[in-house]
């Protein structure tokens, strides 16, 4: 009697470990169906660099979700997305039915141009690849940053597809990285005219172009001695008559990138795509990251224009 009680445990501790070991995955997927209104953070969006991580929060809606990618600003050497300026919006975006989606990429410190575009299309492929995961809509999926983070919002915007700015080892090679709406706080553009337009100005700015400069240390050296690679990371080169719609802001008084980058960059889209794909508004007064782009108004105003570009299906 006691031998087959003790086949019986067996047979029920076997089966029983089979048992869970199968459902795991299933276990997995009901976890991820329920996902309304979690926070997940450091997620990684590729496997290269340490600093390849973003925090996804959902909202408390039924999905799916259209999403917002926050790309910070910080002179392409710093910032990170748990700081990032762009984190005023958050809650408004969660509070309107937006997934909200802040990601960190490689800094000029770690890797030059195109490291940190190659990052935030990786990072679009991802959230595209597992988009039924979060409950997200891959088909509506905008972009906004600030400054460094405006520069690389504008340049995913322009080159959707450009395979020679994307990096097949971070991942889903088989995804787009196209996005369907760009919101541009006072990114450079135009590396190369930044100095020009600061003495048009009359506007006594940082320099660009010397070996010391900020985009130069991006580019990996002077840039006022590689015209063709200044020109491989300039939006405007990419600009096609299928990009997405455009939002831009710079105010009038900003030392660190001059407003005319804004004004030229937005005259160049509006000739392929239209004045109506195209949104500028230059700010009088305002400096670079002044309280006025993240007053409620202006938040309200971003997330309008995401509503009317994201909100179509």
């Amino acid at each position: 009697m006691k031998i087959v009680v003790i086949l019986i445990l067996v047979i029920l501790a076997v089966f029983g470990g089979a048992s869970w070991f199968l459902n795991a995955s299933q276990t997995e997927v009901n976890a991820t169906s329920n996902i309304t209104g979690q926070s997940l953070t450091n997620v990684a969006y590729a496997n290269v660099s340490a600093a390849e991580k973003m925090d996804i929060y959902l909202p408390n809606t039924t999905g799916p979700y259209p999403v917002i990618i926050a790309i910070h600003g910080g002179s392409f050497y710093k910032g990170d997305k748990n700081s990032s300026e762009l984190n005023a919006i958050k809650q408004a975006a969660l509070d309107r039915g937006y997934a909200f989606v802040s990601i960190n990429y490689r800094l000029s410190s770690e890797a030059k141009f195109p490291a940190q575009i190659n990052d935030v299309k990786a990072a679009i492929r991802y959230l595209r690849a597992n988009a039924k995961q979060y409950n997200m809509n891959p088909r509506e999926i905008g972009v906004i940053g600030n400054s460094a983070g405006g520069y690389l919002a504008a340049l995913a915007g322009t080159s959707g597809g450009v395979t020679k700015l994307q990096n097949s080892s971070l991942g889903n090679s088989n995804v787009s990285d196209r996005v369907q709406a760009v919101v541009d706080l006072y990114g450079p553009i135009n590396f190369g005219t930044i100095d020009q337009q600061f003495v048009e100005s009359g506007i006594n700015g940082e320099t660009c172009n010397i070996s010391s400069s900020l985009e130069s240390k991006l580019m990996g050296q002077d840039i006022s001695t590689i015209p063709d690679q200044v020109a491989k990371a300039n939006p405007e080169t990419y600009i096609s008559i299928d990009d997405p719609a455009f939002f831009i802001q710079h105010g009038t008084a900003d030392r660190v990138i001059p407003y005319q980058q804004s004004v030229d960059f937005a005259g160049k889209l509006k000739i392929v795509i239209g004045d109506k794909k195209v949104y500028l508004e230059i700010i009088q007064g305002a400096g670079h990251g002044d309280e006025q782009f993240f007053t409620t108004l202006n938040i309200k105003k971003i997330l309008d224009f995401f509503d009317a570009n994201l909100m179509q299906s």
